[in-house]
């Protein structure tokens, strides 16, 4: 019983979180609420016993939308991606869409006989699987390892204030935050990258 209620539950939080990213008004909501409709899925997929679906969905997507969050924060015009700004484009179009996807998908799940192969108790089901997954291509994993690591430090050394040519804040203006209003945030002196800093030293 106590199963069945999470599941409605969660299976609630998902859809809900998921309508929520293409009715707020910044990309970075829109951001979080997509993480919390994928940790709800993978919530979802370890009440059904698919442990290795739902940790991936957590670890996979989830943080993917952290991350991709962090880099509104860092390079986005829009200070923090806060700003209001219009989240959907064609909306006949896109409500069209979603409909079409959403009785689609109803339908197949509700027509299509799944299959049924149970397995025998106390498997080693993750075991299993890792062996199937890495057996023959642990190499590659960890050379895409390697690779993602390296892209990391790249991002965070570029996205860094200093540059090779002086601070990267130097000269910059903040957008406002309406149109065509003053720049927000702080002002950057002329002579270096933080007004208190000119004229003094």
């Amino acid at each position: 019983m106590m199963t069945n209620i999470l599941f409605y539950a969660l299976s609630a939080l998902a859809i809900w979180s998921g309508w929520r990213v293409f009715r707020v008004d910044s990309m970075i909501r829109a951001t979080f609420a997509l993480m919390v409709s994928f940790i709800a899925v993978g919530a979802i997929a370890l009440l059904l016993s698919a442990d290795y679906i739902g940790v991936a969905t957590v670890f996979m997507m989830a943080v993917e939308m952290m991350v991709m969050g962090l880099f509104m924060i860092m390079f986005m015009m829009n200070p923090a991606g806060l700003n209001p700004m219009q989240m959907v484009h064609q909306y006949r179009f896109s409500i069209g869409a979603g409909v079409a996807s959403f009785v689609g998908l109803s339908v197949a799940v509700l027509t299509t006989a799944l299959p049924v192969s149970p397995l025998p108790p106390g498997g080693e089901t993750l075991r299993d699987l890792g062996t199937e997954l890495l057996g023959n291509s642990m190499l590659i994993f960890e050379t895409a390892g390697v690779t993602l690591l390296a892209t990391m430090v790249g991002a965070v050394v570029l996205s860094s204030a200093s540059g090779r040519f002086g601070s990267g804040s130097q000269g910059a203006q903040p957008p406002g935050l309406t149109e065509g209003g003053a720049p927000a945030g702080r002002k950057v002196g002329a002579g270096s990258g933080h007004s208190h800093h000119g004229g003094g030293h």
